[in-house]
């Protein structure tokens, strides 16, 4: 029983609680001047605190956390007649100007962006949005990000749009299940009742994820986020966490412990077929894969603590496991990116009180390493799809949030799930 109740902690982490002249981890990404963009809202004053207002400010937050822009705002609501002064915009060196509106409908909520390049005088983009929710307004915005970020030809930053599906807790033995943008801004409430834990994106469309569910026994489901269908697939003694996803979606890999020993197993979704991949005599957990699926990296006791190993994704052969990280002695998440790896490293050892998880980045490459975070508990770090951002799960002061560190600028934001403590997430 000490056996899954160690692997449970390696799996949740905290449940209550080239070369080394390599460009990609500069600190700063070399852009030379940054443009200037300039935000108004055009929206009517009689929805100066609706709408308009909302997206307005979540608009001038996110050109912020891209990194790619220096963001002026204008405080008061602009009237969409206002004439535009490109020979004053100039002047001030602005390079873009940025017009918002929002308006409610009765299809649900309806924004426009029209985006000026000051130093020609024409309009570069005019694009509608619409949704059917008054609450998704985030969703447009971050879009609205997007779409100038790209007309700029900046790196890119889709991620901004990509949903984070995340448990929490309500209390003592119940969690539930939501789906948020990345600020927690707009969420959506999807599963409740009872212990619900561990959400894992099924596909990349983030149009399903699976999840586990306490009932007799550890049990994981599938939900389509369309239909509301909930299928049941498997179950298993002590536990069940499915932690990461193929990318055709054809294949989990799950975390078990059908014996009391928590192994790797590989799940064919369509067959329902299960193939054990570990065969150490300890703990082997979280696993993900890595290298174009070729290796599958996980956390294992092997050497007394938690730590990061790979094996080929056809299963562990003898001579064949590598162990990935050498600094920390309890590192018990990780996720990899390339050639770089981004785990989770407990730095404390207080028997009574919380213990400090601080996140590092390393290249299997060389010896380069980074320290990322320097205080609280910092769990479950996941690489966006550029590589240059990681979200993760950040405990302190009796607070729950997710965390974004954009790599190249230096940036890390904190967005707090007020009242509440994180479980688990993906994105």
């Amino acid at each position: 029983m000490s056996r899954v109740i160690f692997c449970i902690f390696c799996c949740v982490g905290f449940l209550f609680a080239r070369d080394n002249i390599d460009a990609t981890m500069e600190v700063v990404k070399k852009f030379g001047n940054l443009p200037t963009i300039l935000v108004q809202n055009i929206g009517k004053d009689s929805n100066k605190m609706g709408y308009s207002l909302r997206t307005y400010k979540m608009l001038v937050a996110d050109l912020k956390v891209t990194g790619h822009f220096v963001v002026q705002e204008n405080p008061e609501v602009v009237t969409s007649e206002a004439v535009l002064n490109f020979d004053d915009y100039r002047s001030s060196r602005i390079d873009l100007i940025a017009r918002v509106s929002a308006e409610v409908t009765r299809g649900g909520l309806e924004s426009v962006l029209q985006l000026y390049d000051a130093n020609t005088g024409n309009i570069v983009l005019s694009k509608e949005y619409t949704t059917n929710t008054t609450d998704s307004y985030p969703l447009m915005a971050h879009r609205m990000a997007i779409d100038i970020n790209n007309y700029i030809k900046a790196p890119d930053v889709s991620w901004l749009e990509r949903m984070v599906v995340l448990s929490y807790y309500t209390k003592p033995g119940e969690s539930e299940i939501i789906v948020s943008d990345y600020t927690l801004t707009y969420k959506r409430h999807v599963i409740s009742g009872g212990l619900n834990i561990f959400p894992k994106w099924a596909n990349e469309s983030q149009s399903a994820f699976y999840y586990t569910k306490y009932l007799d026994k550890p049990t994981l489901f599938r939900y389509d986020l369309s239909t509301g269908q909930n299928t049941r697939l498997i179950d298993s003694e002590g536990m069940l966490v499915a932690s990461d996803v193929s990318r055709d979606s054809y294949k989990l890999l799950l975390t078990m412990a059908p014996k009391e020993q928590a192994d790797i197993f590989m799940y064919d979704v369509p067959s329902g077929r299960l193939n054990k991949l570990t065969t150490y005599s300890g703990i082997d957990v979280s696993a993900n894969f890595i290298e174009n699926e070729n290796r599958i990296m996980f956390i294992s006791d092997r050497l007394g603590y938690p730590n990061v190993f790979a094996i080929p994704s056809s299963g562990e052969v003898p001579g064949k496991v590598e162990q990935m990280v050498f600094h920390g002695k309890n590192n018990n998440a990780a996720n990899a990116f390339g050639n770089y790896i981004v785990y989770s490293s407990r730095e404390t050892s207080e028997e009574f009180e919380r213990n400090t998880f601080n996140l590092y980045l390393i290249s299997t490459k060389s010896d380069f390493i980074r320290r990322l975070t320097a205080n609280g508990v910092n769990q479950f770090p996941r690489f966006a799809k550029d590589g240059e951002t990681i979200m993760y799960i950040k405990h302190e002061s009796n607070q729950s949030a997710l965390g974004i560190i954009r790599l190249n600028y230096n940036k890390t934001l904190l967005f707090p799930l007020t009242g509440a403590t994180i479980q688990s997430m993906d994105w």
